[in-house]
């Protein structure tokens, strides 16, 4: 018996075009990160001008991200449009429950599925990996329900197989930290607003003007919690620095500044998810 040879990530990438091909014209969620551009990256190659990148424009993304995608876009060629998404208006979204992710990706498929109707697309998909599939994330049964495609899952490719891909196509984002709507920041059960999610981006951009790159402030009404890298603790502890950053804060609205001493981690919130359900 012939034992089957794992595949090589130039083998993935390849059957990730032929996937595409076959699909004949598609839509990319795009944002921006990681995943998202490098998928839409390779649908241009593959499709060209049947291939479109769709940005959501809405509170829950951070101005900074929005520019650094439509740079990014532009540089590469990539055909790419802008919509604007009304989630947090929507009040199962404010609700922040921890199906909140269901009822904002609900909100961008209804938007995708009518644009993609309207300029006649065959088929929308998403940035999901294959490690995406071991995380909770409500937002994978809303693109099930609406026939979204995952491009990355399909052709079997892990982060680190995009990261390395991306690394060859020499994209810019093949180390970009990992990002996540700025709504993940606020506790669930504490109800999404506007303002909250505008002081966050602020404060996270004030961060990565510092030089700090994977990073997260978690809003707990007037706190702010601020997860960075452990390799990093001492650079935020620096007088001058901590000053700096505990003024800004201020300024825009929280009334402390405390540093996580677990550091970074992505999803942190869910770490509270059970004892959230239970209270339920």
């Amino acid at each position: 018996m012939v034992q089957a040879t794992e595949k090589s990530v130039d083998e993935k990438r390849q059957q990730l075009v032929d996937i595409i091909k076959d699909m004949g014209s598609v839509i990319v969620a795009y944002s921006g990160g990681v995943d998202s551009a490098f998928l839409a990256a390779v649908a241009y190659e593959a499709l060209n001008e049947k291939a479109l990148a769709v940005t959501a424009n809405s509170p829950s993304l951070a101005p900074s991200e929005l520019e650094d995608a439509i740079a990014l876009a532009t540089n590469l060629g990539i055909h790419y449009e802008i919509i604007e998404t009304k989630e947090t208006e929507r009040e199962d979204y404010q609700a922040n429950n921890p199906d909140r992710c269901f009822f904002c990706k609900d909100e961008l498929y209804s938007h995708l599925i009518k644009f993609a109707d309207q300029r006649g697309y065959a088929v929308i998909t998403n940035g999901t990996n294959v490690d995406d599939l071991g995380d909770y994330r409500p937002g994978l049964e809303a693109a099930k329900q609406y026939g979204v495609r995952s491009p990355l899952v399909e052709a079997d490719l892990t982060k680190q197989d995009i990261r390395d891909l991306s690394k060859k196509m020499e994209l810019s984002t093949w180390d970009k930290p990992a990002q996540a709507c700025l709504s993940s920041r606020i506790p669930y059960g504490t109800m999404v607003t506007v303002e909250a999610l505008t002081r966050i981006a602020k404060a996270e951009h004030f961060l990565r003007s510092k030089g700090f790159k994977q990073l997260r402030v978690r809003h707990h009404d007037t706190i702010a919690r601020i997860e960075i890298e452990p390799k990093d603790f001492l650079a935020l502890l620096d007088d001058s620095v901590r000053d700096e950053i505990t003024e800004y804060f201020k300024s825009i609205g929280y009334s402390y500044v405390t540093m996580d001493m677990n550091g970074f981690r992505s999803g942190s919130l869910n770490e509270i998810l059970t004892a959230f359900k239970k209270k339920k």
